[in-house]
């Protein structure tokens, strides 16, 4: 039995730290699928793990502990930066800027509220308090990378053996944080005395008012001399015009055209193109035939199929200006990036690894997935050699030393923000220099949840041990209500006032909120109450820049402030 106790107990052992980690990681994965009142905490109940591990004792080296956790940091939030970077630029477009500048209010609020509640409520003597009211915050907005980057930036002040562990705040903070941001919202729809019926039917009459979709069908017989010989595909380039040929009468004989088969003067063609290009088309190619085209085989049924853009063509490309639906008689109904399902909007720009659901005539999805590329096989080979590039580069970057006057230590963005700013601009760029950014699904969300549960372990393995003593006996109680209050009081500001002034639809508000604090149980609760996109519309338009300002804003108050 000697060597199951030394197992456990010798903390320089390497099986030690891995059964540690192993134990902490498994039981807090398995207790964060458990739902209380219909929502589950997710990898966070592994911090609360690792606290209980590391307040009976088991626990590792702090200097294993530390390299565990800031290695898990950096890698949790370049994976987020990666998948976030394609959409960042482009969450500022139109309506997203309104959406983009009510989510920053929303956080500058939250940080107003936190130093409310301090002044308020702690004794400002203690250095150790505000450090503390710090990781309530990023509980209370249940923002695990702000945590992180405000765990690192501490280091930078605080020698090793003093940094406060702020962990413990945000453990008292999380739980009602999650419940905060749900309850918040319902209350905003008797506040603002919206219907859910009303909002749906207004969702439902923006969809069915698009007038760059309409489609129109016509038959043309080729007298431009120009097209004898040419094929499709040279027609369609030099017409700049987006069109089907869907039909094509030759001698006598029904065919369906491809990109190669040739024109002819004579041949009638069945031309299908956006309404607004009908007569370019039709001028360009010769006249209309009155007489509706002969059908040579039943109408196919329509299918669904989810297509994956491949073709380094499409990348940039805005889904309006591809006519999906006036040109090619399809119908874009979901748009996955990165594991984020996105609204098929006219404005979505494609990005490789983009996967799109298609539903129409099979021809025409065929034709589509021509199109997109659908070459899964190209998308397979992991980019390794890109992700490291970029982690070097984030963490050189982070390390440049900022001086400025009045501050304790030079300003630096640190291993969270370093790695976030080159991760995002290398998701949205680095085609430019050669990088392939494409990371699967599957790939980006195993390595960002490997990084987020050895992080979330090693914070709470550290703040174990002082736990009972900071919380149960100290001011845990404070950090509970203190931060429900850091939750609400933005979310009821800005959510009226997205609604009463800015007329936003109360389901892309419960979006926007959801995005703003970065919390997946939210806008799963909005999804579940409403069959429209519009809550994704609004967390996806404000998720990136939510996710840089709250890592961002992390480092400033514990530069600025904690510093002092």
């Amino acid at each position: 039995m000697d060597w199951l106790i030394n197992l456990f107990t010798n903390q320089d052992s390497v099986a030690h730290i891995a059964l540690l980690y192993s134990i902490v990681i498994a039981i807090g994965v398995l207790l964060g699928k458990i739902k209380f009142g219909g929502i589950a905490l997710g990898v966070t109940f592994v911090l609360f793990t690792g606290i209980l591990a590391g307040h009976i004792g088991f626990t590792a080296p702090t200097a294993t502990l530390t390299f565990v956790q800031d290695f898990g940091l950096i890698l949790f939030v370049f994976m987020i930066g990666l998948q976030v970077g394609p959409g960042f630029f482009e969450s500022f477009r139109k309506g997203g800027v309104t959406l983009n500048m009510l989510a920053t209010g929303t956080i500058l609020l939250n940080v107003v509220v936190m130093f409310a509640c301090y002044y308020l409520f702690f004794d400002t003597s203690n250095a150790n308090n505000l450090p503390m009211m710090v990781g309530t915050l990023f509980g209370a907005v249940t923002n695990t990378p702000g945590l992180g980057a405000a765990n690192e930036a501490l280091s930078s002040i605080f020698t090793e053996s003093n940094i406060p562990q702020i962990a413990s705040g945000y453990a008292c903070a999380y739980p009602l944080g999650v419940l905060g941001i749900i309850g918040a919202t319902i209350l905003i729809r008797y506040i603002c005395k919206v219907k859910l019926e009303k909002e749906e039917s207004e969702l439902q009459a923006q969809e069915n008012e698009n007038p760059h979709e309409k489609p129109y069908q016509m038959r043309l017989k080729v007298e431009n001399s120009y097209l004898n010989g040419k094929n499709l595909r040279q027609v369609s380039e030099f017409l700049n015009r987006d069109f089907v040929c869907s039909r094509m009468l030759h001698n006598g004989e029904i065919s369906i055209p491809n990109r190669d088969t040739i024109f002819n003067i004579g041949d009638e063609l069945l031309i299908i193109c956006a309404e607004s290009d009908a007569e370019a088309v039709r001028a360009f190619i010769g006249p209309s035939i009155q007489e509706e085209f002969p059908e040579d085989d039943e109408k196919q049924p329509l299918v669904a199929r989810r297509i994956v853009v491949t073709n380094p063509a499409m990348n940039g490309k805005s889904l309006g200006k591809m006519h999906f639906s006036s040109v090619y008689g399809v119908n874009v109904t979901r748009i996955s990036r990165q594991g984020m399902d996105l609204f098929a909007s006219r404005s979505h720009h494609f990005h490789v690894g983009d996967k799109i659901m298609v539903v129409g005539p099979e021809d025409n999805v065929n034709r589509i997935a021509d199109i997109m590329g659908n070459s899964v096989r190209r998308l397979d080979a992991p980019n390794i050699a890109t992700i490291f590039i970029g982690i070097i580069v984030g963490i050189l970057f982070g390390s440049i030393p900022l001086v400025i006057p009045g501050m304790p230590v030079p300003l630096k963005l640190g291993i969270a923000g370093g790695p976030l700013i080159i991760a995002i601009l290398i998701g949205r760029f680095g085609y430019r220099m050669h990088l392939v950014t494409y990371t699967t699904t599957s790939a980006n969300m195993m390595l960002r949840e490997i990084g987020l549960v050895l992080f979330l372990a090693s914070v709470g393995i550290k703040a174990g041990a002082g736990f009972w003593e900071t919380v149960v006996q100290g001011d845990g109680l404070k950090y509970v209500y203190t931060g429900f209050l850091i939750t609400i009081i933005p979310i009821l500001i800005i959510g009226t006032l997205a609604r009463l002034r800015y007329k936003f639809n109360y389901f892309t508000i419960m979006g926007m909120i959801a995005g703003t604090y970065t919390d997946p149980p939210a806008l799963a609760y909005a999804n579940s109450i409403c069959s429209k996109e519009a809550p994704a519309v609004g967390y996806s338009t404000v998720y990136p820049l939510s996710m840089f300002l709250r890592i961002l804003t992390a480092q400033l108050i514990v530069l600025f402030c904690c510093g002092i």
